[in-house]
């Protein structure tokens, strides 16, 4: 039994819709079930996941869509309407909330940063609105289109502004952590960023080591894309480079289209700031081929490594990993050792979240893969990132043990500071409580896997 429910008027953060989606899927006779904001995206969506019925085809972007599939469907309904009774929207007590960008204005009108979380129909006029008011523009928004995304890049470099993202995930501005990001300190490196958790393991590797961030400019997974020209990546230098808190300039990004990768190179040839660039993989000088290179080479010294054991075991590896980055890192890794025959999981990725949680947010996603891994007997060891700081899970590491069994060499990497809600610390001991072995860094764990079946 398929059964819609449309709520008009309606609207909740999409975190806490996703919450509401996973506990009436736990609920007996419940097959399926996606609670979304009724934007043509998000239709394609339920129709595809074949939740999409009548009443919910003539839902408007104005309305709350409640999908239920299964023998329990209309019981289901009636759980969704008191769950979303005790769902409340994001926000601290008290703070300031407005209905609209002039009525936030009046309320903060000394604010210059806007940041844009609506559904990706909406993202680029929001946006828009945004910059002709002046303001600096954070995109947390995907499925803008390519044409929107560089003529606002194009927009807000007329006007002396940065336009981060679409689908950025992460900044650090001034010192302020903003979407998933880490509580790293204050210092003189500036990151320029075309990956969140890339952001995150080398602000956070810098920390660790004893230095801080000036800014950390995330421009989004696109920007160095042929169509885009590294629009954002040329405004967020010419940022750093005028900034005088910043001394140094790391700039992160998967490989770039050659020759975007070339006009970025000589831009920062013509800086007079020294710079660290890791295009993941590419090696040469002054070039950094993996995260963790990046973070040592902007500190001149090298991240303390964990003693770990060494050794030979036989078995494939199976990595499950919620940064998209990290997981190319260890892939990296493998490819550099000459290494085949091993399977890498980004579960961050579109196929695994169309209706659900990142699992940063909701990490029990990951489990269910940890399980299938623990049980297939090719598997000889298991690769997992635990990734902390704001907007991530509260104890992600102990969610992570209880899918673990005996029997498997589990290796993880835990990116985060001390100073983050969940403490790095407490977090490695947790997972070395449950038997897990934990490096260093992402590329460690990747290393020390890739040694274990070498």
């Amino acid at each position: 039994m398929l059964l819609n429910r449309v709520e008009p008027g309606r609207y909740l953060d999409s975190v806490a819709l996703m919450r509401v989606s996973r506990r009436l899927e736990a609920l007996p006779g419940v097959e399926a079930a996606a609670l979304m904001i009724g934007s043509p995206s998000n239709k394609a969506l339920l129709r595809d996941a074949g939740l999409l019925a009548p009443e919910g085809e003539r839902a408007t972007p104005n309305d709350l869509v409640i999908a239920v599939r299964g023998a329990k469907a209309p019981q289901a309904l009636e759980s969704a309407l008191q769950l979303l009774t005790g769902a409340k929207e994001t926000g601290s007590p008290g703070s300031a909330r407005a209905r609209s960008l002039a009525g936030a204005l009046e309320l903060l009108p000394q604010a210059n940063l806007a940041l844009i979380s609506v559904p990706g129909e909406f993202a680029a006029f929001e946006a828009r609105k945004a910059l002709e008011r002046g303001l600096h523009v954070l995109v947390f928004s995907d499925n803008v289109s390519l044409d929107d995304e560089a003529a606002l890049k194009r927009l807000a470099a007329e006007s002396g502004l940065l336009l981060m993202g679409p689908d950025c995930g992460t900044a650090l501005i001034a010192g302020t952590p903003i979407a998933f990001a880490n509580a790293v300190p204050r210092g003189d490196i500036g990151i320029v960023s075309a990956s969140g958790t890339g952001l995150q393991e080398v602000s956070s590797l810098v920390a660790r080591m004893g230095g801080g961030i000036s800014h950390g400019i995330g421009v989004g997974g696109r920007d160095l894309d042929a169509r885009i020209g590294a629009l954002g990546t040329l405004a967020a230098i010419d940022a750093l480079e005028k900034d005088p808190a910043t001394s140094k300039i790391v700039l992160l990004s998967k490989p770039p289209a050659p020759e975007v990768a070339k006009r970025v190179l000589e831009r920062l040839k013509r800086s007079a700031k020294p710079s660290v660039v890791c295009f993941l993989g590419i090696e040469g000088p002054g070039m950094a081929p993996t995260l963790r290179d990046a973070a040592e080479l902007a500190m001149g010294k090298k991240i303390a490594a964990e003693k770990l054991p060494a050794g030979k075991r036989r078995g494939t590896v199976r990595g499950l990993y919620c940064g998209g980055t990290l997981c190319a890192e260890a892939e990296l890794v493998f490819r550099r050792r000459g290494l085949s025959g091993h399977a890498f999981i980004d579960l961050g990725a579109d196929d695994y979240t169309r209706g659900r949680p990142h699992p940063m947010i909701e990490p029990e996603i990951r489990n269910d893969h940890v399980a299938r891994a623990m049980a297939d007997a090719a598997v000889g060891v298991v690769l997992v990132d635990v990734v902390l700081g704001y907007g991530a899970h509260a104890d992600p590491a102990r969610v992570l043990a209880k899918a673990l069994k005996p029997g498997k060499t589990v290796v993880a990497s835990v990116t985060g500071t001390e100073q983050d809600p969940q403490v790095r610390s407490r977090q490695v001991a947790a997972l070395r409580e449950a038997g897990v072995l934990v490096a260093a860094s992402n590329a460690d764990a990747a290393e020390l896997a890739a040694s274990l079946v070498s």
